[in-house]
């Protein structure tokens, strides 16, 4: 059976290892690069701005399930004539 020591020890290397495949799979340079051309502001609108996005695809889904569930009915009310005088 492992020492604590060891086990702490080998717990760091897997980290280790595991933030090397963050880096590799996120593009650590690429992520470097935007670091540099974009101030922090700029990067917080945009992770905002996708955000919404996905929040905006995921009101079209709800709508489009919502819609399933109820059979396909349809929700829009039919044209009416009102006659002006």
């Amino acid at each position: 059976m492992a020492t604590t020591t060891e086990l702490e020890a080998r717990i760091k290397e897997l980290e280790a290892r595991l933030r090397e495949m963050d880096e590799d799979r996120m593009g650590g340079r690429g992520r470097a690069l935007v670091d540099e051309l974009f101030p922090p502001e700029s990067r917080k609108h945009m992770r905002e701005a996708w955000k919404h996005n996905l929040m905006a695809v995921r009101s079209v889904l709800d709508h489009w399930i919502e819609k399933q569930d109820d059979g396909g009915k349809t929700t829009t009310k039919r044209r009416e004539s009102i006659s002006v005088e």
